[in-house]
């Protein structure tokens, strides 16, 4: 195992660990539903699951039973 050779200070560590935020994720428009989601992403709209504007996953219909 490595061992360091002086302690790292405090300031030293919370500057290096500024850039360990968490950011806001992407969202966009879908051109097909106009629901909003994060990209790259599937999601599910009114049943049925979109990707990349186009339905991957088609929601079931049920039949009327007279």
């Amino acid at each position: 195992m490595a061992h360091p050779k002086s302690r790292v200070s405090k300031s030293k560590k919370n500057k290096r660990r500024t850039h360990h935020k968490a950011e806001m994720p992407q969202l966009t428009v879908c051109r097909t539903t106009g629901e909003t989601h994060m990209m790259h992403r599937a999601y599910w709209h009114e049943g049925n699951m979109y990707y990349n504007s186009k339905m991957v996953i088609q929601a079931k219909v049920e039949e009327e039973v007279e």
